[in-house]
């Protein structure tokens, strides 16, 4: 395969439709609500972008050479999206993750051709970080560390992309936006462009309102290492979610609207729908689907009726 070629995954990396959940809506008259469908990018998440744009920023500086294995963190997302370009590019990808992320994810990682090691499940997020960050310390000849919860690319891809999508798509009218904290690049580069385009549009962070949540690939800040790309000037409010809320949202929006998405998708409508409750009539809410719902089809919170 040319390597013209190979790039063309990357060319179906954002562009995702905006949803409006009028169903969710109906509890808040006058208030519209909506959604960025980020599971349709090509590997199934928002971590798309962040990848395509950390990745590309890694050719061009030379820092991903030929033969290098790209070697991060994650919470399985991201990596399911380096996984998938790795492979297009011919880049072999190891990946450190909890040993508690979801066997779907797991098994998407593998299937595209990446390794996986499993790291301490009481350490989360943090402890993957810390191993991978040794262990590309150790090899830096060998290997490309993206590093995505302090590389500038991650936020900077939603900046130049979604944050435009989302402008463009409710014809400037978007007047909030809504955003769960995980490695931040979505949050902070979204608010960030919206901002420029119109700063009376409120920003507001999500936030699992405990350390011991079971929101994957989401961050409780005041209990985890802060990822250095998050700008907190950005945050005009925090708005918590708990893990129950999130997961009841996530069940609503297979049900009632028809998508199936993640917990954190969850917990964003959630958290949006909460602060649609305070606002008057003609607020325009934005928020973001992050991945579909078939890599958590074992999770137990789908049985609860």
């Amino acid at each position: 395969m040319a390597k013209k070629n190979r790039f063309r995954i990357l060319d179906m990396i954002g562009n995702t439709p905006l949803v409006r959940l009028d169903s969710i809506a109906a509890e808040v008259p006058g208030i519209e609500l909506y959604a960025k469908a980020e599971f349709t990018n090509p590997s199934g998440s928002v971590k798309d972008r962040a990848a395509k744009a950390i990745i590309l920023d890694g050719l061009r500086s030379g820092k991903l050479a030929e033969g290098k294995t790209i070697l991060d963190a994650t919470s399985g997302n991201t990596g399911i999206a380096f996984a998938m370009i790795g492979a297009a590019l011919r880049h072999p990808v190891t990946l450190y993750l909890p040993q508690n992320a979801s066997p779907e994810r797991k098994r998407m990682i593998q299937s595209l051709g990446a390794r996986i090691v499993e790291t301490d499940p009481l350490e989360s997020s943090d402890g993957a970080f810390l191993a991978a960050r040794a262990a590309a310390d150790a090899n830096p000849e060998a290997c490309f560390f993206p590093d995505q919860y302090n590389n500038p690319a991650n936020a900077r891809a939603h900046y130049q992309t979604t944050g435009v999508e989302i402008w463009e798509q409710t014809k400037r009218a978007v007047t909030h936006f809504v955003a769960i904290l995980g490695t931040s690049g979505t949050f902070t580069g979204v608010a960030r462009r919206l901002k420029r385009f119109n700063p009376a549009i409120k920003t507001l962070a999500v936030q699992p309102d405990s350390p011991f949540h079971g929101i994957e690939g989401t961050k409780h800040m005041a209990s985890t290492i802060r990822p250095g790309i998050l700008d907190e000037s950005l945050i005009d409010a925090t708005l918590l979610v708990s893990t129950e809320a999130a997961f009841a949202m996530t069940r609503r929006l297979a049900r009632d609207e028809g998508l199936y998405v993640g917990p954190s998708a969850g917990a964003n409508v959630s958290a949006a729908l909460a602060l649609a409750r305070t606002l008057p009539p003609g607020a325009r809410i934005v928020t973001i689907l992050c991945d579909g719902g078939a890599r958590y089809t074992s999770a137990e919170f789908w049985e609860i009726a």
